[in-house]
């Protein structure tokens, strides 16, 4: 498969996890709800600096992604958009964020548990979670640290090749 086919499907399986509601768009809602989902499986209080964080890098986020302030992303608008750039300066910080809510001993690493809750907060098929983190567990240590985890995803929806995004779908 080409780099940009490969992309494409990956960015289409993103977008549909983002759309929380499922009507061919991303809302601000859909998008900013995954930080919601991502606290109250973490059970941290509004003013955790982490939850403050998580919050202000999501809002950075929605408001690069809704570049004409309409409130509403397409697929083609989302993919368009997305790419390398964007996710080493504007998705890793969202996403990075989220990650240390759920990171309970603040150690730069999830367990399956906690590499589970974020999938399912962030809306992807619960069925896959122990395999994509099997997959990103490469040394067997029962450990995914924050950065193997994020250059998985900038890997998965730039095209390269992804060891989590192989066991997606």
């Amino acid at each position: 498969m080409s780099r940009t086919i490969a992309a494409t499907a990956a960015r289409t399986r993103v977008f549909a996890m983002m759309d929380a509601d499922g009507d061919g768009v991303i809302s601000a809602y859909d998008y900013l709800s995954r930080i919601d989902r991502t606290v109250l499986a973490t059970e941290r209080t509004e003013d955790d600096p982490l939850v403050v964080t998580a919050r202000a890098e999501g809002r950075k986020a929605w408001a690069a992604m809704d570049a004409n302030d309409d409130g509403k992303l397409t697929f083609d608008e989302y993919n368009a958009w997305v790419g390398a750039d964007k996710f080493d300066n504007i998705c890793r910080f969202a996403l990075g964020s989220l990650f240390d809510l759920v990171d309970a001993d603040g150690d730069g690493a999830l367990d399956k548990a906690e590499f589970t809750a974020l999938r399912t907060a962030l809306n992807n098929p619960p069925g896959n979670a122990a395999a994509a983190f099997d997959a990103l567990d490469a040394d067997g240590d029962g450990r995914i640290g924050r950065d193997a985890y994020l250059a998985s995803i900038r890997a998965y929806i730039v095209g390269d090749g992804s060891p989590m995004g192989e066991v997606l779908y």
